[in-house]
């Protein structure tokens, strides 16, 4: 799907914004690599064209207009605008999506949302995360040029006229979403709903918090590995991903809005409130709540609520076992090589001890399920093989239906919600009026009737019907994710076992093995 965001900058060296958009820079400082003669490195791949620029460079056409216009002359001014317009990484793949094709995307949005705005439009071929994402910059000067005629997005006379600034509110956002999902339609590229938010909001400044944080843990963690010790952590998470994170492991293990309240601070220490209808966290050592929109839409009110309904359906398919659960057969540990490696004999003791143990558990587990041939093992290993692939087939198939029929309903419940106001569009006397008005909801109606279209749908299922078959598909999902989990375990307990048993063998041909005398 295509993403945009939009940043500001306060920086009065225009030349700076080409400078990043075609040299590389360190992603952490913002700083320039250079290369072994000092020299700012080029990017390996890029393409980029100027708009409303003349004969000018970039810098030198805002220079001109600030000095025509008498604006831009403050520290705290905004200088430039910049947007960056992501696609999917699999447009590239799926849709045949190229850098040219991009950059020709690009500079028609540029002409189309920003007119009179001197800019640069460059294409990267990929991003920070290396996931192979296509994507455009859009920087413009924050001044206009010229006067443009007005188009229906424009509010006020300074969205056209020249010498004015422009401005980034919220409805010229939503219009700009609007634009990316138009486009991306029209281009048959892969696209969401930019109007909703999509699971976990991640904003700027906790993505770049959790890129600094990794980078200083992975530094921490390849010292301890060059001193021969073990990391304790691997991943980084920002104080904001693990509220996310202890918040869902309560919600999936309650089934009232008390509970879950309750379970939160008992457990956590995280007090939530609502006011107005929407649902605030506030983690312990905070006075000031977190909206739920800040962390996730997940977890809003409605989300919530709807996800402690479905915990009380799948409560009566859960039965929770009193008895204690046994250890895990653990693997044997090779005591010889580690003593050779430098383990004291302390060491030696504890896993003298270890190995008794797990031997012990060996064997019992073995009895238990009657193979104590080789032959018995190894074909009771190949049949929970079967059961687990096979079951493990059957999941992800029934997943995959799940999740079509989930994007049919998301479809439906919009083409049904949004149908009147297509139909009050054939009576209205102003039709062109009236849809700039409601562009954002045309939008994805439209997506939806082409949804319908592409997938052969001329008449519509019962949304009752949809939801019957989707619970009647997690049922059957459960069924076989219980077959597939149970199969798993034994598969893995087994195995061990029999890693167990070989190294054991190994173990008593060694100590029987007659050493060879000297020859002289």
């Amino acid at each position: 799907m295509a993403t945009i965001k939009h940043l500001t900058s306060k920086n009065s060296n225009y030349a700076a914004a080409e400078s990043y958009l075609t040299f590389q820079h360190n992603e952490y400082t913002g700083l320039p690599i250079l290369d072994e003669k000092g020299r700012p490195k080029l990017r390996d791949s890029y393409l980029l064209d100027t708009l409303e620029c003349g004969e000018s460079s970039f810098a030198m056409a805002c220079l001109i207009a600030n000095r025509k216009y008498g604006k831009n002359g403050g520290r705290e001014d905004v200088k430039t605008h910049h947007y960056i317009v992501s696609f999917d990484p699999k447009d590239a793949v799926e849709n045949g999506l190229t850098m040219e094709w991009a950059q020709a995307l690009g500079l028609q949005f540029c002409k189309d949302n920003f007119p009179g705005h001197p800019a640069i439009v460059c294409t990267h071929p990929d991003g920070h995360n290396s996931a192979g994402n296509i994507h455009v910059h859009i920087v413009i000067g924050s001044l206009r040029v010229r006067t443009v005629e007005r188009q229906p997005f424009m509010d006020k006379p300074c969205d056209w006229e020249a010498g004015k600034k422009h401005r980034c509110t919220s409805a010229m956002l939503r219009h700009l979403r609007v634009a990316v999902m138009e486009m991306c339609e029209q281009a048959d590229l892969n696209q969401i709903n930019l109007l909703e938010a999509q699971g976990d909001h991640v904003s700027e400044r906790e993505y770049w918090a959790q890129r600094r944080g990794q980078r200083r843990l992975d530094h921490a963690n390849a010292k301890l590995a060059a001193e021969g010790q073990q990391p304790t952590q691997t991943v980084y998470q920002t104080e904001l991903d693990k509220l996310r994170k202890q918040i869902y492991a309560v919600l999936n293990k309650t089934t009232t809005f008390e509970e879950f309240s309750a379970l939160l601070m008992q457990e956590h220490g995280i007090a939530v409130k609502e006011s107005r209808g929407r649902l605030s966290y506030c983690p312990p050592g905070r006075t000031k709540f977190i909206t739920a929109k800040k962390l996730s839409k997940k977890l809003e009110k409605e989300q919530v609520l709807t996800a402690l309904s479905q915990n009380i359906q799948l409560a009566a398919i859960i039965q929770p076992s009193s008895e204690k659960k046994p250890d895990k057969i653990r693997k044997l540990v090779d005591i010889q090589a580690n003593v050779a490696a430098g383990k004291g004999i302390g060491y030696e003791r504890w896993a003298k001890k270890f190995n008794l143990k797990r031997w012990s558990q060996t064997l019992c587990l073995l009895q238990e399920k009657k193979l104590l041939s080789e032959d018995a093992l190894h074909q009771r290993i190949a049949e929970l093989k079967t059961q687990h692939d096979d079951a493990l087939a059957v999941v992800k198939d029934l997943d995959a239906r799940m999740v079509s029929l989930k994007e049919l309903r998301g479809h439906l419940v919009v083409y049904r919600q949004y149908k009147p106001l297509a139909q009050k569009l054939q009576t209205v006397r102003n039709p062109a009026k009236f849809k700039e008005q409601h562009r954002a909801e045309f939008a994805v109606y439209e997506a939806a009737c082409a949804y319908f279209k592409a997938n052969g749908l001329r008449t519509l299922p019962d949304l009752k019907k949809l939801d019957a078959e989707y619970q009647t598909l997690s049922s059957e999902k459960n069924g076989f994710y219980t077959r597939y989990k149970k199969a798993q375990i034994e598969l893995r307990e087994l195995r061990t076992a029999q890693q167990n048993v070989e190294a054991f063998f190994r173990k008593e041909e060694r100590s029987h093995a007659v050493p060879q005398q000297e020859v002289k």
